[in-house]
């Protein structure tokens, strides 16, 4: 495939430090700097957020499981906030709550992308095999 690559164990460390770099100067930014967003905005600034944890979860996720590609990574970034954006504004035009539907399907992806996260962080791979550190467990 195109863009896909395997990723070697602890390979991009150095790239985990950039991201909590540039995560505590954005934290830093926008508490020195704060910006608000009229009401009217609301709604599109509310999808755009979860867009964008969306495909850094998914991101993150296909990492772990050594299928990161950047392009898939990019090009969903943008096609999904911008279909949600479109959904968004259509249903204002139409007087329909639209934006719900890119509320649901990204929740959903969220908490799938959360919990298949954390089971590669516990090296839970099967979902019948019971963790270790549970008790009861510790000479299973």
């Amino acid at each position: 495939m195109i863009g896909v690559r395997e990723v070697k164990k602890n390979e991009g460390v150095g790239g985990v430090w950039f991201a909590v770099v540039a995560l505590g100067l954005g934290l830093a930014v926008g508490f020195l700097f704060p910006v608000s967003v009229p009401i009217f905005y609301g709604r599109y600034l509310s999808i755009a957020v979860l867009a964008a944890l969306d495909s850094a979860l998914g991101g993150a996720r296909a990492n772990m499981e050594g299928k990161f590609s950047a392009t898939v990574f990019v090009s969903g970034f943008f096609s999904n906030a911008i279909i949600a954006a479109f959904l968004t504004y259509l249903g204002d035009k139409l007087g329909v709550e639209l934006y719900y539907a890119a509320l649901f399907a990204f929740g959903i992806r969220i908490f799938q992308n959360l919990g298949i996260i954390r089971r590669h962080l516990f090296k839970i791979s099967d979902l019948s095999e019971k963790p270790k550190f549970l008790p009861g467990n510790e000479g299973k």
